[in-house]
């Protein structure tokens, strides 16, 4: 069983910058693919990033590519989320996820992932 322990989320001003951690535990992250996921209340869970096992690649949702990077540093066990020119649209719960399978179709699909952290808020302020 994999534990996820997000950190990194606050309040931040609108074109500022914040970088979310997630730090795992009972795997090390380069054998497991891992992924961002964020909610506003009320809504559904949207994939952000992912990051696939064994170097197989990173995706972004549309709405964040350019602006956020998703990184994993084997030796901490860590994947990091690195968010920049944030907007009012990005405030969310924001969830790491990870899943021990790698398919391609499936990184987007939140039904995917079988560990989740407990989320960490980032609300970004006009």
């Amino acid at each position: 069983q994999v534990q996820l322990v997000e950190s990194g989320g606050e309040t931040v001003q609108t074109g500022g910058s914040l970088r979310l951690s997630c730090a795992a535990s009972g795997r090390s992250v380069s054998t497991i693919t891992m992924a961002w996921f964020r909610q506003v209340l009320g809504k559904e869970r949207d994939f952000v990033a992912a990051i696939r096992r064994h170097g197989g690649g990173t995706y972004y949702a549309d709405s964040v590519k350019g602006r956020f990077t998703m990184s994993r540093d084997n030796a901490k066990n860590t994947v990091y989320l690195q968010m920049n020119s944030l907007k009012a649209d990005d405030t969310a719960v924001y969830y790491c996820a990870s899943t021990s399978t790698g398919i391609l179709s499936t990184v987007s699909q939140a039904s995917a992932y079988s560990n989740w952290g407990q989320g960490t808020q980032v609300t970004v302020s006009s």
